[in-house]
């Protein structure tokens, strides 16, 4: 379908080439954040929002900012972008094609003369996806006052974050919560097969899913495979199988409901791992995301159940399983969703609510703001691997989206204020 956008497909697809065409040697669309590669790929951006018309600078938190002041600088910042830091050998869209489609946004209003109320800004947060440190979301974290003290002593290679943040420019230090940012708007690539095979043009994102994380520790005993008889036996092995076609069972049942969820059997170590020794112990880490916090209470209360039944019938022993990591879902604000909803319409983008399954940094600018998102297509849900594509038309209705949003919510922020 050919539309008559306010937004430029060619500019998008030349950002992204450049920021592809940065990338360590022979790995494709790497990027990591705190390494050369990076910087360098920062130095490019900083000169294209630069050209746009925007104001640079490098906040506390380490992120790369580019500003352009409102008429009126009281009302506080709406503020739109992602990350361009990667996975190794598999960033070309990821985080990439929201600061793109963030910058058209900026670029369109400039063109068009098309003055806001409010200030806007353009971010490229520090180290969205998990760093050489360990930890993730660490701009985003920054400004939104959740980034753990703690994080700021952890080392890679001798040197630790605070120092990491200096030298991109930042001063962890110094960093303050924002309290100016009246709204925060990412577009993302879905990095699910939704939008594709249902011929949408974007998802309004309605949550960000809650992440819990559980490890399972089963202790059976070690015997000799050959001359144990097979109902003698306490294999941790077997256990285990049988909790994670338990845990498969669990979340396909929940997810057949209204709400997103999904659980993986994501690691599983087995020991003494030999061919001729019956396995004595098995440590399984499950990655559990639901939308509703009550989708997540009933699964874990079912775990534990389905858990102690087969320690029971198998003769084997499981502790408790231990939750090592539990994060909240996130709902998106309302007023943000319809204004994002109107602007789809406003654009002829088939669109549908939907929620997110996977992290992002609108989920740490929800606790200061009201934040939201929307999801474009790629190519069969393909994400975190070299293969990952989208197209720049799509991206560019969905900076298109995003501008509407932003002149609605210049407007409508000032109403309800």
């Amino acid at each position: 379908m050919t539309r008559n956008l306010p937004t430029s497909s060619a500019r998008i697809e030349e950002d992204i080439s450049a920021l592809a065409a940065i990338t360590e040697p022979d790995r494709p669309y790497t990027r990591r954040a705190f390494t050369p590669m990076f910087l360098k790929g920062r130095n490019w951006l900083a000169q294209r929002f630069q050209a746009a018309g925007l104001t640079t600078h490098i906040d506390a938190a380490g992120n790369l900012i580019g500003s352009r002041k409102g008429r009126k600088p009281g009302l506080g910042t709406i503020m739109l972008g992602s990350h361009t830091d990667t996975v190794p050998d598999g960033g070309r869209y990821d985080g990439i094609a929201g600061v793109s489609a963030a910058l058209e946004v900026a670029r369109a209003l400039e063109n068009q003369g098309i003055a806001l109320d409010h200030n806007l800004e353009i971010v490229d947060f520090l180290a969205e996806e998990v760093s050489i440190f360990g930890v993730s979301c660490v701009g985003s974290r920054g400004i939104s006052g959740t980034r753990p003290d703690e994080w700021l002593s952890r080392e890679s290679a001798g040197l630790a974050l605070a120092d990491a943040i200096a030298e991109v420019g930042g001063n962890a230090a110094a960093q303050r919560t924002r309290s100016d940012i009246a709204a925060f708007l990412e577009l993302h690539i879905e990095q699910g097969p939704v939008l594709e095979s249902e011929e949408l043009d974007v998802g309004v994102v309605t949550a960000i899913a809650g992440i819990t994380r559980i490890e399972i520790v089963v202790e059976g005993r070690a015997d000799h495979a050959g001359t144990t008889p097979m109902g003698s036996r306490k294999d941790a092995l077997s256990a285990a199988a049988w909790i994670a076609l338990a845990v498969e069972r669990f979340a396909t049942d929940l997810a057949a409901g209204e709400y997103h969820f999904a659980a993986t059997v994501g690691e599983f170590r087995v020991e003494p791992n030999a061919a001729n020794v019956v396995p004595s112990r098995v440590t399984m880490l499950i990655d559990v995301r639901a939308e509703r916090r009550a989708d997540m209470e009933h699964f874990l209360a079912e775990l534990r159940e389905g858990v102690a039944g087969i320690a029971s019938q198998t003769g084997v022993t499981v502790p408790e399983p231990r939750v090592l990591s539990d994060n909240m879902p996130t709902p998106c604000d309302a007023d943000v969703l319809t204004a994002l909803d109107n602007a789809c319409d406003a654009n002829g983008a088939r669109h549908c609510r939907m929620a997110s399954g996977a992290g992002h940094d609108t989920a740490w600018m929800a606790r200061i703001t009201k934040a939201a998102m929307i999801f474009v297509p790629c190519v069969e849900g393909r994400s975190h691997a070299p293969e990952e594509s989208a197209s720049a038309e799509d991206i560019a209705l969905g900076a298109a989206v995003l501008l509407d949003a932003v002149q609605r919510l210049d407007k409508d922020l000032q109403e309800t204020a």
